[in-house]
């Protein structure tokens, strides 16, 4: 990907200036998508112990970069005027889990909420949906605020990109947060494609051999780009 997983041996107390905007971008474009409304969260792993995520009392539509925290694996704020999200266990838990994750996206979206509530598996429906994985449902609509939930979930997600949550929102994992953003997208729009057919009969399935090729095709640092800049040129 052009925006690489940040370096983890990073010293604590760095600004961290690019990575708090594009926090502030990302949670905003998804805002505008109605992908997260008054809550959801979002974050970059910025050292082996240190992530900034965005202070949870705020408005996600008008954020600002001084709403990004800085905290520690236990949730101690290092840097910051505000406590983070009271999920902050979900972060955590995904992060201590897999080295290899680099940013985390939460959000409450309806569509693929609408899959969990009802039972249906996602399955993807078109090329784009295919990226964000198998996406394994959390068999809870609990909130991810204790070490032990976000440990179930992190069980859940296992080496995945991207997992929901029973009733209750979804989360995906990249290697940058133009990564997890993305994977966010694709993963409600599929939903969408997916609920909007299912009004009309069976939906098609990309079979093995199709999800394969869209995966060969699609997962590009080129498109991927593309797609951030298409939500990142709406926040005008």
């Amino acid at each position: 990907m052009s925006q690489s997983v940040r370096e983890l041996d990073r010293p604590a107390g760095v600004d961290h200036l690019e990575e708090r905007q594009q926090l502030v971008d990302c949670i905003r474009m998804l805002e505008k998508a109605e992908i997260i409304d008054f809550n959801g969260h979002c974050s970059i792993r910025v050292a082996p112990d240190r992530i900034l995520i965005n202070q949870g009392n705020c408005q996600r539509s008008c954020l600002q970069v001084d709403d990004i925290v800085t905290i520690d694996m236990e949730g101690n704020l290092i840097e910051g005027k505000a406590k983070p999200p009271l999920e902050f266990h979900l972060h955590t838990g995904l992060y201590r889990a897999r080295k290899d994750i680099g940013a985390v996206v939460h959000a409450h979206p309806k569509w693929s909420t609408f899959l969990t509530m009802t039972g249906h598996k996602y399955q993807p429906v078109f090329a784009q949906g295919v990226l964000p994985g198998e996406a394994p449902v959390l068999d809870t609509p609990a909130s991810i605020n204790t070490r032990e939930m976000a440990d179930q979930l992190a069980g859940v997600l296992g080496e995945r990109a991207s997992v929901l949550m029973k009733s209750h929102g979804a989360a995906t994992v990249g290697k940058s947060i133009l990564e997890a953003f993305v994977l966010a997208v694709y993963l409600e729009e599929n939903a969408y494609r997916q609920y909007m057919a299912l009004q009309i009969g069976k939906p098609y399935v990309f079979d093995a051999d199709e999800q394969k090729a869209a995966i060969e095709k699609l997962w590009t640092a080129s498109l991927f780009q593309r797609t951030w800049d298409h939500y990142r040129a709406k926040l005008g």
